[in-house]
């Protein structure tokens, strides 16, 4: 199942992405992008993503509805002055 990651918001400055920048996690494993992708979100998307390509509902993890996922970066803006970007994660399918 494949995973759309969509930019719904940013703090502060990000240098990789804007609001509304997507990629893709393709069959599970398969980091799809026509643009940069930053270590950071790939970071805090590890935990989760498998859990939500498999079906399993957000909310019963605590970061969503029944649809879609939020998660952060991982940059802590106010001590380096770079910016948290905010993420919806959801299957391509809902």
């Amino acid at each position: 199942m494949n995973l759309k990651v969509k930019v719904v918001d940013i703090e502060g400055y990000c240098p990789v992405y804007e609001v509304g920048d997507t990629f893709l996690i393709v069959d599970g494993y398969k980091l799809s992008t026509e643009k940069p992708v930053c270590m950071h979100s790939l970071a805090s998307l590890m935990p989760y993503y498998v859990a939500i390509s498999h079906g399993i509902n957000p909310e019963e993890f605590g970061l969503g509805d029944s649809k879609v996922a939020y998660v952060q970066c991982l940059d802590p803006m106010r001590k380096t002055g770079g910016g948290t970007v905010t993420f919806s994660v959801y299957r391509e399918d809902e």
